[in-house]
């Protein structure tokens, strides 16, 4: 690796004189200066289970659970620590249990599920030997949650959208989105599109997903990013699906407006096979032409 600091010039060093305790002083500062750089750099490159310091200690009771992970089985620990929890899952009984039949006839399967809940540790123990995958905007919550729950998947991610626009990127999405070069996936680095989740890991794209849970980002006051991009994209990714089966989307909250309104665009009623309360569930084939939006997803088919 090239050195960061500049080589000086050759020079007679003169141990005694003014000017010699100055090149050092300099040299040092330098060094120190290079070893920070480097320290930031790589720690933004670490797992954040190794930074998670940051966010403070764990409650005794926390500890126990993280420390059960490993002497324990799964399904153990996670009876434990829902039976000790005071936090519960955010969706009620009945609505766990429409994705939790399907966990269990696909599985092991692949499951993405955008946000980390309480429910977090329930969701992978129901897709026991799959991959479960956590997507989590808030980085601090992404790092509490692999402290506590380290058998845990996740990536914290970004979204650049905000729920008030919610109406104008509906209205302009057919002319933005579904134009994407080559032969790579759909959404990656599609940066015309905003609806578009473009620059995930790349494992979110490297795979077919049978089962996504759409339960986050926040979409409860104007400046939060909503789920309006995770709908598109999630529909997307059905859509685009390239091993035989089909993709089965779940989407929590359809009492507020805009996931109902972008549910009913991109996800399509004639493929809602089902719902409880507050959770449609749909079930998508893949499409012959995945970016085609011209007249729309639900009307392509």
């Amino acid at each position: 690796m090239q050195s960061l600091i500049s080589k000086p010039p050759n020079k007679k060093k003169h141990l005694n004189t003014p000017n010699s305790s100055n090149s050092y002083y300099l040299f040092f500062i330098a060094i120190t200066a290079a070893t920070f750089i480097l320290f930031v750099f790589y720690s933004r490159q670490t797992d954040p289970r190794h930074i998670c310091s940051t966010v403070g200690p764990l409650t005794p009771a926390q500890t126990i659970i993280a420390d059960e992970f490993a002497t324990s089985t799964i399904p153990l620990v996670t009876i434990f620590h829902y039976a000790t929890a005071h936090d519960i899952p955010q969706q009620t009984k009945n609505e766990i249990r429409k994705p939790l039949d399907v966990l269990q006839s696909l599985g092991p399967c692949n499951f993405l599920v955008f946000g980390i809940g309480h429910d977090a540790l329930m969701w992978d123990s129901f897709n026991p030997r799959g991959t479960t995958l956590f997507l989590e905007e808030d980085p601090k919550w992404t790092i509490s949650s692999l402290r506590r729950f380290p058998i845990l998947r996740a990536y914290t991610v970004r979204y650049n959208t905000r729920l008030m626009e919610a109406n104008a990127l509906l209205l302009s999405y057919k002319k933005n989105c579904g134009a994407v070069d080559g032969d790579d996936h759909p959404l990656k680095d599609d940066r015309r599109c905003r609806l578009a989740l473009g620059e995930f890991p790349n494992e979110v794209y490297d795979r077919d997903w049978d089962v996504i849970m759409i339960d986050a980002p926040r979409g409860y006051f104007p400046s939060a990013p909503g789920r309006m991009a995770v709908i598109y994209s999630a529909a997307v990714m059905a859509r685009g699906r390239k091993k035989a089966g089909v993709t089965h989307v779940f989407l929590h909250d359809v009492d507020r407006a805009i996931e109902k309104l972008y549910a009913e665009e991109f996800l399509c009623m004639k493929y809602r096979v089902g719902g409880v309360k507050k959770l449609w569930h749909f079930v998508i084939p893949p499409a012959v032409n995945v970016t085609d939006t011209a007249h729309g997803f639900c009307l392509n088919g």
